[in-house]
């Protein structure tokens, strides 16, 4: 699942008049970017929710079949739910799956190995499996010394969740990718427009969510403006 419903308000002037998944880094859209992305690793059948100029998104994908890749939408164009709540509405296209599903937001780019990330999620079965970096951001995840979900804080404002506590904490940096199992969604008690970051600290307290760490790969949030430029210059 690509997450592509948001308002990208980082990246005005362009998501005044687009949606931000088809923000051009060298002559591609980040949406085209992230579809061959999962398809460089096996993954063709994809879930992308719109909102935000929704019509933009169905028609480049309809003009370009999908970029070789099978893809659906779910539609959020009534309300932006934000990736808690438009996870949880996809739950359709997931159900009576056993196989864990993938999550990214459209606004990153990467070169991670996605391979690598699946078959540690699978060896090891946690809920859920976040893709982290050592890099330096406002907002951190914390785990444990097993490699277990423990919280979040927030380094600018000092605000702090713990779910379980630890005698120390590691800081990682979100990089907005997820591996799912998808036992998950019969626990996702809140509804309409919530954070999934809400939804994992609360399962955190008895349920096993891990990290995989990617800090020697490639990563940037194309979420700004200036960001374009670095992206363009990383990902040639």
């Amino acid at each position: 699942m690509i997450l592509a419903a948001g308002l990208g308000t980082r990246l005005k002037p362009f998501t005044d008049s687009h949606p931000k998944a088809l923000a051009i880094v060298n002559g591609k859209t980040l949406l085209q970017r992230n579809i061959e992305f999962l398809a460089s690793f096996g993954i063709k059948k994809i879930l992308i929710n719109v909102h935000h100029f929704a019509g933009q998104i169905t028609s480049l994908i309809e003009t370009h079949n999908g970029f070789g890749s099978n893809i659906s939408f779910s539609d959020e164009t009534s309300e932006v739910l934000e990736t808690g709540g438009g996870i949880k509405k996809a739950a359709w296209y997931f159900e009576g799956q056993s196989e864990p599903f993938v999550v990214m937001n459209v606004d990153v780019l990467t070169d991670l190995r996605l391979d690598e990330m699946l078959v540690q999620h699978k060896k090891n079965k946690p809920l859920v499996t976040l893709a982290v970096t050592t890099r330096k951001t406002s907002r951190y995840f914390l785990f444990d010394e097993f490699n277990h979900l423990c919280g979040w804080k927030n380094e600018k404002t000092g605000e702090q969740k713990i779910s379980r506590e630890a005698d120390q904490y590691v800081q990682k940096a979100f990089s907005g990718i997820h591996i799912i199992s998808p036992e998950i969604f019969p626990l996702i008690k809140m509804s309409g427009k919530f954070s999934i970051v809400d939804v994992y600290l609360e399962l955190a307290k008895t349920y096993t969510i891990t990290s995989f760490d990617h800090s020697n790969s490639n990563f940037i949030d194309v979420g700004k403006p200036e960001n374009i430029e670095k992206a363009e210059r990383m990902f040639l």
